[in-house]
């Protein structure tokens, strides 16, 4: 709660200074993506690398992904569990100009280190994120995500990621909170919990 009072206040300013700059040069769109980076900070922590297993690191994150998840949490077509409100206010504050700046901006940060985790759930983490499960029809994370969980185009990077926000979004995919996870909805609906956990203590460890 306090993390998400702060937030809420630095909203308000932001806001306010959105405002005085609208119709200025292209130096009044960069102060506004530098006062987002600001917001952003708050609880994706500096340069995108959260401390917060809950909140998603931003770091080296794919620029056309970002781009269209802010674009989704603008429409309130995207929803995110215990935080929805926060991402549709402060999206709703973003134009397609300063959500461009913040996807390069956090495309271009350095990403934290994968961190270990439980070596079991690593181990069938990683041969279903290789090979997929063929039985149930779920491919190969690797096909879209790369080999290294690094990502490609609209396909996030997963790599490093927070295990306990990897596996709490796959299971979304399951719901109506995450609409357009349409392929992600398919390969999602045949695996166990387990089985997310352990591709998320993967990517986590990458």
């Amino acid at each position: 709660m306090q993390v998400m009072r702060m937030v809420a206040g630095v909203v308000a300013g932001w806001a306010m200074v959105t405002g005085s700059v609208q119709g200025q040069d292209v130096a009044g769109d960069r102060e506004i993506v530098r006062r987002a980076i600001h917001v952003c900070a708050a609880c994706h922590g500096e340069g995108g690398r959260s401390a917060n297993r809950a909140i998603p690191s931003l770091a080296g994150q794919m620029r056309q992904y970002t781009i269209a998840q802010l674009r989704d949490f603008r429409s309130q077509t995207r929803a995110e569990t215990g935080t929805r409100a926060y991402m549709w206010g402060v999206s709703a504050l973003l134009d397609d100009a300063s959500i461009d700046g913040l996807a390069d901006y956090y495309q271009s940060q350095s990403p934290a280190p994968g961190r270990s985790g439980n070596a079991a759930l690593v181990r069938a983490g990683r041969k279903i994120f290789v090979e997929g499960i063929p039985g149930r029809g779920v491919r190969a994370c690797a096909t879209c995500h790369g080999d290294g969980a690094e990502g490609a185009g609209g396909f996030p990077r997963l790599a490093g990621q927070h295990a306990h926000y990897v596996f709490a979004q796959l299971k979304v995919f399951g719901t109506r909170l995450r609409p357009h996870g349409i392929i992600m909805k398919d390969e999602t609906r045949p695996m166990s919990p387990r089985e997310m956990r352990a591709v998320a203590e993967y990517v986590q460890s990458l």
